[in-house]
């Protein structure tokens, strides 16, 4: 028989990085699901509305119009226009062609950015809790992450103090999320105008705004950004962006950022010798989503209101547990730490967080992400990205469970 042992050798960089907690949480939903379990899935931050149809029907017109092609690198004229007005309408500022660019969704676009900007033993700030991919996509790009935890006093945002106190020599990047994931925490104007002072005084420190949930807002209005809070910076922050989150678009993969022109020649170049483009067709969808009526959203934040209101009503009548109000986003971040140490019925006691996720997947078929994966213990997170239904359901299932433990 051959020998089919693989000779695969591993570059020496991915074993600095793990696969994605949430990536592989939602695999094992699918798993257990598909050996017949009943499980009600809150991993996922994804929108359960459809794409809406004016955004189809762009894509359709794109294909039969034969617009299958390769585009420029940084995107088509259309898409470029759509994305200049909607960051005209959110932030205020005119950004031109040369401070453009787009990405097959926006985590493609922010390693590109930390692959343009990072040597070995740069450091990036990134406050905990953080969105599950930023410390491994640093560490993939031979970057050092400085992680500076938050506190519940501040709601889990970065304060000025703590910045200043993690910025070091070899200091590059800040990266601030508002909304955040999972917190969905969002910076006040005034908070932002805190951090931009501490900045002022570091200038070779840029800033990357991930500023993908900014219209799920619950405030009333978009969540503001250090690039229109601190114009006098705007060059040194990264707007990120995308379609995924406020037009239910995940799938299409097409994201963007806006900055400055030097730091967006770098991720084109990169760009261009990665994927060449983003799928043409996703880039007229995309054009249509923010070019076009914004009905959309004006409806969905609505329902991912009541969504939260009922979900956190309920999680709150649960002993033991502390779920934060989120300001936007779709996630709700639950200190859990009034059930660490108790017992389950067979007597397995609940060490941590993870061992938390693990029981309410066990025995109420709930899946939730341990806070852990975000770098803030002991925690769990729940996406209300989907129906009330499930919600409602999952909430007393969390409760028959949190309720057997001694």
């Amino acid at each position: 028989m051959t020998d089919l042992a693989s000779s695969f050798l591993a570059a020496e960089r991915l074993g600095r990085i793990a696969p994605s907690p949430s990536t592989a949480a939602a695999a094992r939903v699918r798993e257990l699901k598909a050996s017949g379990r009943r499980i009600l899935d809150l991993t996922v931050g994804e929108p359960d509305f459809d794409t809406p149809q004016h955004v189809k029907d762009a894509a359709i017109a794109a294909i039969h119009a034969g617009e299958t092609k390769y585009t420029p690198v940084n995107g088509t004229p259309a898409l470029r226009e759509a994305i200049r007005g909607s960051l005209r309408r959110s932030l205020g500022i005119e950004y031109s062609d040369a401070e453009l660019t787009v990405g097959g969704g926006g985590k493609q676009v922010i390693f590109l950015a930390l692959m343009a900007t990072l040597d070995t033993g740069d450091e990036v700030v990134i406050p905990a809790p953080y969105w599950v991919s930023y410390p491994d996509m640093v560490r993939a790009n031979d970057g050092t992450p400085v992680i500076v935890p938050t506190r519940a006093e501040t709601r889990y945002k970065l304060t000025p103090a703590a910045l200043e106190a993690a910025i070091g020599e070899r200091t590059t990047w800040l990266i601030l999320n508002s909304p955040g994931n999972p917190s969905g925490a969002i910076y006040t104007e005034g908070e932002l105008a805190a951090l931009a002072e501490v900045l002022r005084r570091h200038p070779s420190v840029s800033v990357l705004s991930d500023e993908i949930y900014s219209e799920i807002s619950f405030t009333g209005s978009p969540a503001p950004s250090l690039a229109a809070v601190a114009p006098d910076l705007r060059h040194r922050v990264l707007v990120v962006s995308g379609v995924s989150k406020s037009y239910a678009m995940t799938g299409w993969r097409l994201g963007y950022a806006a900055g400055d022109p030097a730091l967006i020649a770098a991720i084109n170049t990169l760009q261009s010798q990665t994927s060449s483009c983003p799928s043409s067709i996703s880039q007229a969808a995309a054009a249509a989503a923010l070019s076009g009526p914004q009905d959309f959203i004006a409806e969905t934040v609505p329902v991912y209101a009541e969504r939260r209101d009922a979900t956190v009503a309920g999680l709150t009548e649960i002993p033991g547990l502390d779920p934060l109000v989120p300001d936007g986003a779709f996630y709700i971040y639950v200190d859990c730490s009034g059930i660490i140490g108790k017992k389950t019925e067979d007597g397995t006691v609940l060490a941590d967080d993870q061992d938390v996720t693990l029981y309410l997947l066990d025995r109420a078929g709930v899946a939730v992400i341990q806070g852990a994966a975000y770098g803030q213990s002991p925690f769990f997170r729940i996406s209300f990205a989907t129906d009330i239904e499930t919600l409602t359901v999952a909430v007393d299932a969390i409760t028959g469970a949190v309720g057997a433990l001694r």
